[in-house]
């Protein structure tokens, strides 16, 4: 198994994944990004031009694109993907419990569906997806959001935003229905449980004054996590998480990427002047 990474620098320091076989040339990607100007509001596919570029150039075959959770940051390139590559799109059987919080936020059509149905699979805690030569684990890491999943592949889990490299930490818990008490138990009773020598491909990084950083291990996180270090209580975890997310910023592009992605990465369908529109509801954090 081999790793391709693409970091999207300067804009949402998003991490996405090509993870293949050189011999047989199955692959699947993880977290890719729609990109999106917000001074012109148009959407483009440098990022994901970049992912399809090195695809073609190894012959690869893209059985899925996955992501590990209904991203607040950036728009999922899931559905551009899929349709380049006639691949098929899963997500975490979570993500319908997003899709009911901001159907309501959104004020979204009494059709628009909230069982997951806009996915071609929904994946449950224990599930394995076959990808040609490669198979996935499914481990649900709930925290960050109630629908948060982690994908192990061998040695190597892609931990979307649950558990970053040391010095940034573990994600943020303050979107709705996100707890700083399920964030501890997913990491230190599912992933600091596997063998310290695990790589952990993380989905973000936000480097000052250093390269950026992609990879760390359980070991390392479990020995130098700057919010969670092996042996820290749960109480005093989900008081430092709560305090440090009070004064954090919503993320930039949190309601385009939040009505986007619950859609499986389509956009809005265009309304009579053949134009699609975003809703940003007001007043609602």
């Amino acid at each position: 198994m081999k790793v391709q990474a693409f970091f999207d620098d300067g804009r949402t320091f998003t991490l996405t994944y090509v993870v293949y076989d050189e011999t047989s040339k199955d692959a699947v990607i993880i977290d890719p990004v729609l990109d999106l100007d917000t001074t012109p509001w148009r959407t483009f596919t440098e990022s994901i031009d970049k992912v399809a570029q090195f695809i073609a150039q190894n012959g690869l075959n893209v059985h899925w694109v996955l992501d590990t959770h209904v991203h607040a940051d950036h728009l999922s390139g899931a559905h551009e993907l899929k349709a380049r590559f006639q691949s098929k799109a899963a997500i975490g059987s979570h993500i319908a419990v997003v899709q009911e919080i901001f159907k309501g936020a959104f004020n979204l059509a009494k059709d628009f569906p909230t069982d997951g149905r806009q996915f071609d699979r929904l994946l449950k805690d224990g599930d394995v997806l076959d990808a040609g030569t490669l198979q996935i684990e499914v481990m649900h890491t709930p925290g960050h959001t109630p629908a948060c999943i982690t994908y192990k592949m061998g040695n190597a889990v892609f931990a979307g935003d649950v558990l970053f490299v040391p010095d940034v930490g573990v994600a943020r818990c303050d979107f709705p229905r996100g707890s700083a008490q399920d964030l501890y138990r997913s990491i230190t009773q599912r992933l600091y449980t596997l063998p310290d020598d695990t790589q952990v491909y993380v989905g973000h990084d936000y480097p000052d004054n250093r390269e950026v950083r992609y990879i760390t291990t359980i070991g390392e996180s479990k020995q130098c996590n700057v919010d969670l270090p092996a042996g820290r209580s749960e109480e005093e975890f989900v008081s430092r998480i709560n305090a440090r997310d009070k004064h954090l910023a919503a993320p930039r592009l949190l309601f385009p990427s939040l009505q986007v992605n619950i859609n499986a990465g389509v956009l809005p369908n265009a309304e009579n002047n053949d134009v699609s529109y975003l809703k940003i509801p007001l007043n609602f954090l």
